[in-house]
């Protein structure tokens, strides 16, 4: 396992095992990778690639315009940097959104796709909770604790008040001026990918009881992602990666082995 920083400011952690196709992960806005220890934990002899998106953690972001395509390129610079041809992708929240564009514009780089958490066409009530949000952030210059109730369930958080502890600490230390970058191309999103380019074997998973990105959206984007699969993760909020780990270890580790 090595971690480093790459020309461009780009902050990332691998573990590589020789001729194996690494599973890269890019995590939620206002997060950082370390979202994903259960994951690297649970696939340590397999190669996987981990790192900051732009603004966040020890990652740079020196643009004051961004988009999608930015996020994109961050990720074909870092793969191209450690000389990695192809990789299972797997993207969450805002990360599933990357995954989406970079599918778009680097089919060819990818071996599989995973999105977890991915948001397709909110309802107008759905787009008016998110603009709260967001305007509340823009305008008390932090981010509300409320959060983790929407990521976890309630039991999950009281029985594992150190996870709390934690992801409340990497969401206080962000940059405010970048989160706000980021956090207003996910609350703007308008779904005008051109679904058709994403060509790779797709799994598309969500929390059952997620409220931002619902099993409603999930299946919608089934249908319109061709050579796609739905996966629900029973009893799983927004964090299902962290609360319900094991199922999303599982599905995941079958989904990559039937592509690898």
């Amino acid at each position: 396992m090595i971690s480093g920083t790459t020309s461009s400011g780009t902050f990332y952690i691998f573990n590589k095992k020789e001729k194996l196709i690494p599973i890269v992960f890019i995590h939620g806005v206002g997060l950082t990778y370390e979202i994903w220890q259960p994951q690297i934990n649970y696939f340590k002899n397999y190669s996987t690639l981990s790192y900051d998106i732009l603004g966040h953690g020890k990652s740079l972001l020196k643009k004051h315009d961004i988009n999608f395509d930015d996020f994109s390129n961050q990720l074909i610079e870092l793969i191209d940097e450690l000389k990695i041809n192809r990789i299972h992708l797997i993207g969450f929240s805002i990360g599933s959104l990357i995954a989406r564009n970079f599918a778009i514009k680097f089919n060819n780089r990818l071996q599989s796709l995973i999105l977890l958490g991915s948001i397709y066409k909110r309802s107008e009530e759905q787009q008016k909770i998110v603009n709260t949000r967001f305007n509340q952030a823009k305008k008390e210059l932090k981010l509300s604790k409320k959060a983790l109730k929407r990521w976890f369930t309630d039991k999950y958080l009281e029985n594992n008040p150190n996870i709390y502890k934690n992801i409340n600490s990497i969401l206080s230390s962000n940059n405010m001026k970048n989160f706000l970058k980021v956090y207003e191309l996910f609350v703007n999103h308008k779904n005008e990918e051109d679904f058709k380019k994403i060509k790779v074997n797709t799994l598309i998973m969500t929390g059952e009881f997620d409220l931002g990105s619902t099993i409603e959206m999930s299946k919608k984007l089934n249908k319109i992602i061709k050579n796609s699969q739905l996966k629900i993760i029973k009893n799983g909020k927004h964090l299902c990666g962290i609360e319900c780990a094991d199922e999303v270890n599982s599905a995941i580790k079958t989904f990559i082995e039937k592509n690898d």
